[in-house]
């Protein structure tokens, strides 16, 4: 391992074998570059077709390919264990789920590496001899992005001394030249949405709940923002909705700031969510944010000051909070400021990537 004190540069080697794009990667691509930038040396095990590896291409680090086919695929372990035992790693980070199940089968010796695995879903935890196994024996720490799933997992009886929540966070930057909302023109206002179209992001209730205001004479125009399985049903329910010339999907939205800079308001209507950086992006670029009170979006959104929390599955509650921003352009325009200023105090990715290297090196010196 690196040498001794607070200031040492780490070695990490990161680990996020997922193929598909899933948001979680945004996260650890923004980690990569700000421990870089504080001259730790990274290195990455990724997917060779998925999005981490593609977007680390130009970043100082040595990328390796990592294929694992499901939490029970073992193939890669023996050659994991040669790199970690040659590695002379400091921190080994597993960044998602089926990551953290390779943890269970690695080398433990007293000059090794701390372990360190990162839980973004707000799904509950069972309560068995696997979740003691794998966080409370064979790594060393657990990164929670929000306090809901810090919860979660003391419920399933990890020890909450080995949790330290650590809030993911954005670049504010790439949206601090946008206006912010501009409800009270003329023209129709624009409901914006991102996320994975799958049936845990609740698409189909604010489809509901546009049908709702359309039918009270309340005529919005939607741009859904995503690709998954669920489009061509989501397709389906917009004709069967008779909002054809209402609703419209982008498809995956590259360049978010682009996509946000021309929405009035921002709807997360998530049955599931970790903490929700689609949220915290729409926050940055001054929208105000209507959301579902489930994970961490009830972390992110202050009800009442930064947009509007409804209870999930709840369609009625979605158009009623939409009717009531549109009709109060002046607290929309607030609720976005406050925002913008939220995020800037509490979400950002440079505050994220110190709350983790500080974690690091408190590991690193605690006793074996």
């Amino acid at each position: 391992m690196s040498g001794s004190g607070d200031n040492r540069r780490l070695k990490i080697l990161h680990i996020d074998p997922e193929r598909n794009w899933g948001g979680g990667e945004t996260q650890v691509f923004g980690l990569l570059g700000c421990l870089a930038a504080k001259g730790h040396r990274n290195e990455l095990l990724a997917h060779p077709s998925g999005p981490l590896f593609a977007r680390c291409a130009n970043l100082d680090l040595q990328r390796r390919p990592i294929v694992i086919r499901n939490d029970l695929d073992l193939r890669c372990v023996p050659a994991l264990r040669g790199l970690i035992r040659a590695g002379n790693y400091d921190i080994v980070h597993f960044h998602t789920k089926r990551a953290h199940a390779l943890s269970l089968w690695l080398p433990h010796y007293q000059s090794g590496p701390k372990y360190v695995v990162t839980r973004r879903m707000d799904y509950p935890e069972r309560r068995n001899c696997y979740t003691d196994c794998l966080y409370n024996r064979r790594v060393d720490g657990v990164v929670a992005i929000s306090h809901r799933i810090a919860e979660l997992l003391i419920a399933a009886g990890v020890d909450r001394k080995r949790i330290r929540v650590i809030p993911s966070g954005i670049d504010p930057s790439r949206f601090s030249s946008l206006s912010p909302a501009c409800l009270g023109t003329k023209r129709k206002f624009v409901i914006g949405c991102i996320g994975i179209l799958e049936e845990r992001k609740g698409h189909r209730f604010l489809l509901e709940a546009a049908a709702a205001l359309k039918q009270q004479g309340v005529e919005l125009d939607y741009k859904i923002a995503g690709e998954g399985s669920l489009r061509q049903q989501l397709e389906r329910d917009v004709a069967r909705l008779g909002l054809k010339e209402n609703v419209g999907f982008v498809g995956f939205a590259e360049d978010t700031a682009t996509f946000l800079a021309n929405i009035d308001l921002f709807v997360m209507p998530s049955l599931f969510e970790g903490l929700g950086v689609a949220a915290l992006e729409a926050m940055a670029a001054g929208k105000p944010v209507i959301a579902t009170r489930v994970g961490g979006l009830a972390e992110s959104v202050l009800d009442g000051i930064t947009g509007i929390l409804v209870a999930p599955r709840d369609s009625v509650g979605l158009s009623n909070a939409v009717a009531t921003l549109i009709r109060d352009p002046a607290r929309a325009v607030e609720m976005g400021n406050q925002g913008r200023a939220r995020v800037l105090q509490h979400f950002t990715l440079a505050q994220m990537a110190q709350a983790n290297e500080v974690y690091y090196y408190e590991l690193l010196s605690a006793p074996n």
